[in-house]
Parts: C-alpha cells; sequence; structure tokens
C-alpha cells in the first residue's frame, strides 16, 4: 500500500486551485449539455451511434488514456526505464490497426451493442453471460484502479486522507456520466485528451531540461548501472527474463500478440466508442485515428518516469533498493512537485484527474452498458419498455462506481499498478481473444466450446498467476502476466477446438456476416456505407501510415 507521507504533499496555491475547480465545473457543464440528447436507452447508452470518427477516435485513446497510462506507465518508466515502449508500439498499435479494419466490420455490421451480445450472435447466449459477467467484474476491478490513482492525486493536492478523497472523486466521475451517458463521457474524454497533454508536455520538457537533455538523461542513468534501461530490446528489466531470446519472445508474444491483441479487439470499454460512431467508416476508422497519438504519447509519459528515476531522491532510493516511504506509483506527483511552478502546476493537476476521470468513465460507461442489455434485458428481466432499461443504465452507473469505492482498496496493496492491470488483462482479455479470434476464422466453432474456451483460459491464467505469486515459478510480475496470458490464449483455443469437434455447430445460414468465410469481401472490406473515397477516409491507407511511424519510432530509439 501506498504510504501517505508529508512529503508528497504538492506546492500548490490559490491559482492551481481556481485553475482545478474552473476544471471541474466544465466538465459538469458537459454532463448537462449532454443530458438534453439522451431520449432513450440507445442515447444514454451509445450515444445513438450518430459521433463522427474524429470524436470517436479521440475519444478512444482517451478512455485508455487514464490511470494505467499515467500512474502505471509512468511506473514502469521509472522502474524498467525504455522497454515500457513495447507497451505501445508492439502492445498496441498492431491490435488498433487489426481492429479498425479486420474487426469492426463484423462488430458493427451485425448490429450488435456490445461485445457480450456479439458472443450471442456468434455462439450462444451462455457464451454471450460468461462474458457478460467477468466483463462487468473486470470493468469494476478496473474501474477501482482509476479511482484509486485519481485518490492519490487529490490527496497530494488537498492533503486529504484516501478513505475521503477515493468517494469525492467516485462523485465527481458519476456526476457527469449520470446526466449525460455515454456521450458526455465521449466528450469529456475529447476534452481530457488536450488537458492531459497540457500535463505532460511541460512536465517532458521540464524534467528534460533539469536533467541536461536526452543525453544527460542517458549519462545518469548509466552512471547508475541501469544502461540496459536505454535499450528497448531485448527488453530483460521489463520481463524479467534474463536470457535474451525467451524476453523477447515473452514481449513478441505474451505481450505483442495475446495481451495486446485480447485487450484492444474484444474489451467493450474501447470497442464502444467505435461503435457509437455513425457509420461503418468513421467506426472503423475510430481505432486507427486513436493510434497516432498512441504511437507518440510514451515520448511524454515514458521519459518523464526515467528522468523521475534518476532526478527525484526517494524514487533514487527505491531504485537502489533502500527504504522509502514512496513508490514507483508516485513518480509522476513527485516528478510534477518537482518541475512544474504554480499556474503550470494548476494546468497540469487538471490534466491529471481529467486523465483518472476519462479513465474510470470509461468502464462505468461500459459496465452500464453490458450490464443493462446483456444481463438485465436479455437475461433476467427481458420485454420491458426502453425508458424502463435507460433507468437500469442510470441506476447501474450509481452501483457501478459505489462498487469501484470497494475496488480501490485492492489496488492500493500493489506497489506498481501495472502488475495489477496486466494480471487482470490475462484473466479476462486473453482467453477472450482466443475465442473470439478462433470463432471468427473458424467457421466450425460450437457455442458450447465458446463458453468453455473462456472459462478454461481463464482458469489457466489465474493458476499461473498464484504459481508467480507464490513462488512456484521464478517470474517477475511482468514476466508472470505475458506467460498467465499465453497460456490463456493456448489453453482456451485447445479446449474449443476439442469441444468443437465432438458439438453441433451452427447451420452456416446462421453465421453469415458473423465470420470471415461466409461474409462477402465487400462486407468486410468496408461495409454497407460504401468505399472510402480518399487516403484520409480509407481505414487500410491510415493503418499503414501508423504502423510506418511505429517502425520509424523504433529505429530511432
Amino acid at each position: 500500500m501506498l504510504v501517505a507521507a508529508t512529503d508528497l504533499r504538492l506546492d500548490t496555491t490559490w491559482i492551481d486551485y481556481v485553475l482545478v475547480a474552473f476544471y471541474f465545473v466544465l466538465v459538469l457543464g458537459i454532463g448537462v449539455l449532454a443530458r438534453r440528447s439522451v431520449s432513450s436507452s440507445l442515447d444514454f447508452l451509445l450515444s445513438g451511434r450518430s459521433l463522427p470518427a474524429w470524436v470517436t477516435g479521440l475519444a478512444f485513446i482517451s478512455a485508455n488514456l487514464g490511470a494505467i497510462e499515467l500512474i502505471g506507465m509512468t511506473a514502469n518508466g521509472a522502474q524498467y526505464g525504455l522497454p515500457t515502449v513495447h507497451y505501445y508500439w508492439i502492445g498496441a498499435i498492431p491490435a488498433m490497426v487489426f481492429l479498425g479494419i479486420v474487426m469492426m466490420p463484423f462488430y458493427y455490421g451485425s448490429k450488435a451493442r456490445s461485445v457480450p451480445e456479439f458472443l450471442q450472435k456468434r455462439f450462444n447466449h451462455t457464451t454471450q453471460r460468461v462474458n457478460a459477467v467477468t466483463f462487468a467484474l473486470s470493468s469494476v476491478l478496473i474501474a477501482g484502479v482509476n479511482l484509486f490513482a485519481l485518490g492519490l492525486v487529490m490527496e497530494a493536492l488537498l492533503g486529504w486522507s484516501l478513505a475521503v478523497a477515493i468517494p469525492v472523486a467516485a462523485l465527481v466521475v458519476l456526476s457527469y456520466t449520470f446526466l449525460g451517458g455515454l456521450s458526455a463521457a465521449i466528450y469529456n474524454e475529447v476534452l481530457q485528451f488536450f488537458v492531459i497533454l497540457a500535463l505532460l508536455v511541460p512536465l517532458t520538457v521540464g524534467g528534460l531540461a533539469r536533467v541536461g537533455g536526452w543525453t544527460g538523461l542517458q549519462e545518469k542513468i548509466i552512471a547508475a548501472g541501469n544502461e540496459a534501461e536505454l535499450h528497448a530490446w531485448p527488453g530483460t528489466p521489463l520481463t524479467g527474463i534474463d536470457n535474451p531470446f525467451w524476453s523477447v519472445v515473452g514481449i513478441v508474444f505474451g505481450l505483442g500478440f495475446v495481451l495486446s491483441f485480447g485487450y484492444w479487439t474484444t474489451n467493450f470499454a474501447e470497442v464502444q466508442r467505435a461503435l457509437s460512431a455513425k457509420d461503418m467508416s468513421a467506426a472503423r476508422r475510430t481505432p486507427i485515428i486513436g493510434a497516432y497519438p498512441k504511437a507518440l504519447i510514451p515520448l511524454v509519459i515514458v521519459i518523464p518516469g526515467m528522468i523521475a528515476a534518476v532526478l527525484v531522491p526517494a524514487l533514487t532510493a527505491v531504485k537502489e533498493g533502500q527504504p522509502s516511504d514512496v513508490t514507483y506509483n508516485n513518480a509522476l506527483s513527485l516528478l510534477m512537485n518537482e518541475v512544474l511552478p504554480n499556474g503550470v502546476l494548476g494546468v497540469a493537476l487538471a490534466g491529471l484527474l481529467a486523465a483518472f476521470m476519462a479513465g474510470m468513465a470509461a468502464n462505468v460507461s461500459s459496465l452500464n452498458t453490458v450490464f443493462t442489455y446483456d444481463i438485465w434485458q436479455d437475461w433476467l428481466h427481458p420485454g420491458k419498455d426502453d425508458h424502463y432499461y435507460l433507468q437500469v443504465g442510470r441506476a447501474v452507473t450509481v452501483i457501478g462506481c459505489v462498487l469501484a469505492i470497494g475496488t480501490a482498496a485492492i489496488a492500493g496493496s500493489y506497489a506498481n499498478l501495472m502488475d495489477y492491470i496486466q494480471s487482470l488483462f490475462s484473466f479476462f482479455n486473453a482467453p477472450l481473444f482466443a475465442i473470439f479470434i478462433l470463432g471468427l476464422f473458424w467457421k466450425r466453432m460450437t457455442g458450447t466450446a465458446g463458453w468453455t474456451g473462456l472459462i478454461s483460459g481463464t482458469i489457466a491464467a489465474v493458476i499461473i498467476d498464484v504459481l508467480v505469486r507464490t513462488g512456484v515459478l521464478d517470474l517477475s510480475s511482468q514476466a508472470g502476466s505475458f506467460v498467465g496470458a499465453s497460456a490463456a490464449f493456448i489453453v482456451g483455443v485447445i479446449v474449443a477446438v476439442i469441444v468443437s469437434m465432438v458439438t453441433r455447430p451452427k447451420p452456416d445460414s446462421e453465421l453469415v456476416g458473423l465470420t470471415w468465410s461466409l461474409t462477402s469481401k465487400e462486407d468486410r472490406s468496408h461495409g454497407p456505407d460504401g468505399a472510402a473515397t480518399s487516403v484520409l477516409t480509407n481505414p487500410v491507407a491510415l493503418g499503414a501510415g501508423v504502423i510506418l511511424l511505429t517502425i520509424i519510432l523504433y529505429i530511432v530509439v
């Protein structure tokens, strides 16, 4: 658990408080305005499927740019150095492009309102319900991570205890999400994207100035005996695997394939943003538009973490294994206090609060959609009028925020939030990707294989996690999550194949538009909205561009 040490208190003045207060008023105002457009459950839960691609694209990346990014990735930068960029370049970009080009035509074209509902169409109701329940659980747990991190910031800003800061932070997110639903969350996420940059860019520039630029930072890291942290490959500091070959295998397969594709292509907190787009073309471009800033974000998240590790004495002590009141999770707030002047500090704090609210709102807004449509309407209480389900969605928004307050305590028990997050992804996302991708490209896969593959994959990941935490497997937490995700994927596929061979598949007529071989090339390439008319509206061209950008970034570093 992070220690609430007095030296974590940020050196703020009234100017900083005024800026933060103004930001809160703006956020709540967007929620009030968005409420005017909510007249049905589809408006509240999916923005009426009316938003343009640039809005959904920025919201797509901003929804991920929460505590997982700012606290977790800065902590990773401080702890592991440059290998952290793998979470972005191999651990996100290819999967985001794949989602836009290959998978969105199936999601959007099927008219599914959620990922579990798509699974119902492809497999059966049992697979839908298993995924809906596990997704609801993971959403509450991950919302707790964002809420815990937001509570830490308010603790640093106001000196409040976490017991006070966490409920207050939850109330702010609840207010605008309850009022305006997904539209309020998305438009706030677009605003929050730019506010977050207003934090990260000055922090990076100011930090580099303090350590003598990139060259000075490299010299200090080498002097501390951590030269391996300056090289992306083979990434042994990140994986904890001493053998360079197996370290690369862990990164490429465990992170770059299973964890990455499992998260970006099936996590409804992200896919929901694309499903709210106004047409197929906008839906396909949504994750690819988001991929461009995603490729550049590590330059202003990972580098500040590396700077904090050599500039902040308390973190230097942690790095050297000395007793300290702080952990790597404190890297961002400590560096803010070290390099940012008042006024700028207020803008930075608003950016930090924006990130955590975006992350939590993304999980709460996706939770209320899955619970309302896939659990309540489809399973427990079908056949009610639309207004009834609109009210259920609002109620679940409140319940989700309350539950997140409880799960925030779990997040607080981890010294590095990324360890916790990656474990959750290996439990819930990796097995889902296994059955999803198999079912997409293999029409013989059956409904029973869908839910049995999901459950068996999750069990495999949990077993690996227990073995790592009890010391039976001598792996770091990061390496354990890579191995756990790989095990979840492999076991899920094997079980699904075996079960499919002894159970009856759906007839081809029920799988049109849901599997690759039974969907026309036209529908797979651009759907019913027509082909792209320019490079800027062509998902394939946009995807090729961001892949090229990522390759260039790898070469440069």
